[in-house]
């Protein structure tokens, strides 16, 4: 499935975007607040684009299942692997963000 793939690259984009303002957001935290904040906002926008990539992955393969059974055994070793990565990420951000509001 094709469109699973790119739907996890775009994942992995937008991560790493919220990775890119979140740090940001860190760094600028006392010398420029409102910048800050712009950053502190578009990295939790980004993780909004996350979870709206994920919850399509989501139906996709449960498309997937009430058509033709379960998915192939090889895709979806490779879906828990990246997604078990993706959360590790989206959890490193959500901590950078708390960090940012303490």
């Amino acid at each position: 499935m094709k469109i699973i793939k790119k739907l996890s690259e775009m994942i992995i984009d937008e991560v790493d975007g919220a990775k890119e303002y979140a740090t940001e957001a860190l760094m600028l935290k006392e010398e420029k607040p409102e910048l800050a904040n712009m950053f502190y906002n578009m990295s939790n926008e980004e993780l909004g684009h996350v979870n709206a990539l994920h919850i399509a992955v989501v139906s996709l393969i449960n498309e997937y299942r009430a058509e033709h059974g379960d998915p192939p055994e090889g895709m979806m070793a490779i879906y828990n692997f990246l997604h078990e990565k993706q959360i590790k990420n989206v959890a490193e951000v959500k901590a950078m963000l708390a960090q940012f509001r303490e």
